[in-house]
């Protein structure tokens, strides 16, 4: 074999004259958070939960400030009403338009809101669904009757209710209608006027005894406004209604007060200043559902953050102690958590409603219902990081350097654990909303008086009329879902993050 010659001037030392040092490491060390923290980023799920997860902790608080209501407004008509703003409900986009379907709707039911519709000038029917053409025996013939499937405003629908003032309260409406040109006090229809079938306060109009509405010969309604001046309580002195001829009377004395037939609409207006506007609707307590999801979600989320946390105190301390000194302490420790893992919470907070709150409040003794035994958790997995972590060379070095007992759990130990321990801790939120919301939803806890409704308390006012009012329990159920399913992925992806054996993998 020959070698192939290469001539020696060719060959030179590169650093022959040079001296040689250890240099610097051109990228930057990477903590065990920042490693974390990529890890999680990676985790597309988890990401898209923590934004929905802000969402709703937004929501929560700005809900409760842009709505027009506070959660203590209860309105005491629009009870269960479909979500309703003014601008969009007479655009004929079919949505926020207080709506609710009724079916075989009868002549005379269709005259009863065409009469609302007349007087008031806000007509309740939104569209027609169906007409239907049946055939019934009526006294030895066959008639053909139509019914109809509407959908109806309900907002509207409400029309004219009776209501009582006092002479202060009359005159201040009248001045008011004046200012606005809006007509809040409508005549007065006397019961005896109207066959005496009905005191409905919306039939102002001639009708039989059945109730049903007489025309005219062009099919109008004939006017039974009452023109009696003697039954007159108050001197009426402001704008009257188009058909009025003038001797209309709008008052009924009444022991000192005067009954009128107010617009409830209108009435809404001159109380508050704007007309009805609920985005998500009504409960049954009248509340706007909008700002209740967001004042219940707000005291749910902090409730659950804050349980969390002590519950994190307590265990992380009972734990390390079972775990660092083990042996009996460890032995006596666990036979405790055992006795009280063995409570059914569902007692321990009914004992406590039952007694404890009547001395230390509702809210006191709810939240030791979950501090009693939530903690136990906690403590058995910050006992087991204990027994992973304390038998480490590092332990060791520093017991050997002189390491005090509570420096080496709580300066070496706990900080190798506090990954999983964070993790636990954010998976532990949801059960805790989940457990809230259950107990006010049963009723065995009542939260009203305190934080003004809960997300519990609106899904049981709303499964009581869930096929009346489906949206009584559809939005808060839709929070509640989001969150509980985000607070989980959220979790999830903490706890695949903070797992050190996955550090470094896919970098």
């Amino acid at each position: 074999m020959e070698y192939e010659k290469i001539p020696a001037e060719k060959f030179r030392f590169v650093q022959e004259n040079e001296k040689l040092h250890d240099k610097e490491l051109q990228t930057k060390a990477r903590g065990f958070f920042a490693d974390a923290m990529i890890r999680f980023g990676k985790n597309k799920s988890s990401v898209i939960a923590t934004w929905i997860l802000l969402a709703l902790a937004l929501f929560s608080i700005i809900s409760p400030i842009i709505s027009p209501y506070s959660i203590w407004d209860k309105d005491q008509i629009y009870l269960n009403y479909a979500p309703y703003i003014p601008g969009i409900a007479d655009s004929g986009l079919g949505i926020f338009d207080g709506a609710r379907t009724l079916n075989s709707q009868n002549e005379t039911s269709m005259n009863f809101w065409r009469g609302i519709s007349e007087e008031t000038g806000r007509n309740p029917v939104i569209r027609t669904l169906g007409e239907h053409e049946t055939t019934v025996r009526d006294h030895g013939r066959d008639v053909v009757r139509t019914t109809y499937d509407i959908e109806v405003n309900f907002y509207y629908a409400k029309g004219i209710l009776y209501r009582t003032l006092t002479y202060e309260e009359f005159d201040k409406i009248q001045a008011w209608q004046n200012e606005t040109g809006i007509q809040v006090i409508y005549p007065y229809v006397e019961q005896k006027d109207i066959n005496g079938i009905s005191d409905n306060p919306n039939i102002w109009y001639k009708v039989n005894s059945k109730g049903a509405a007489q025309l005219d010969a062009n099919g109008n309604f004939i006017p039974m406004y009452s023109t009696r001046t003697e039954i007159q309580g108050r001197e009426y002195n402001s704008i009257r209604i188009p058909s009025d001829p003038g001797n209309y009377i709008y008052s009924y004395a009444k022991s000192g007060a005067v009954q009128c037939r107010v617009c409830y609409y209108n009435y809404y207006i001159y109380l508050n200043g704007h007309e009805p506007m609920f985005i998500m609707g009504t409960n049954a307590m009248g509340q706007d559902i909008f700002c209740g999801i967001g004042v219940g979600a707000r005291f749910s989320i902090l409730f659950a953050i804050f349980v969390s946390a002590i519950n994190l105190t307590i265990g992380a301390v009972y734990g390390a102690l079972q775990g660092y000194y083990g042996g009996w302490v460890d032995m006596l420790l666990d036979r405790i958590s055992d006795i009280l893992s063995g409570v059914p919470f569902v007692v321990v907070t009914t004992l406590f409603q039952l007694h404890l709150a009547k001395r230390v409040g509702i809210v006191p003794s709810f939240l030791f219902a979950f501090v009693l035994t939530g903690w136990i958790g906690m403590a058995a997995l910050t006992r087991r990081q204990f027994y992973r972590f304390k038998g480490q060379e590092f332990i060791l070095a520093a017991r050997t350097l002189g390491a005090s007992d509570w420096r080496l759990m709580f300066k070496h130990i706990f900080p190798n654990g506090i990954g999983s321990i964070i993790t636990s801790c954010a998976l532990v939120i949801p059960g805790v909303i989940g457990s809230e919301t259950s107990m006010t939803y049963l009723g065995i806890v009542d939260l009203s008086s305190f934080a003004g409704t809960t997300i519990g308390t609106l899904l049981s006012q709303g499964n009581a009329v869930v096929t009346t009012a489906p949206h009584a329990v559809l939005y808060p159920s839709i929070f509640l879902g989001l969150l509980m399913i985000c607070f989980n992925l959220f979790g999830n992806g903490l706890r695949d993050a903070f797992n050190p054996t996955t550090r470094g993998v896919d970098d």
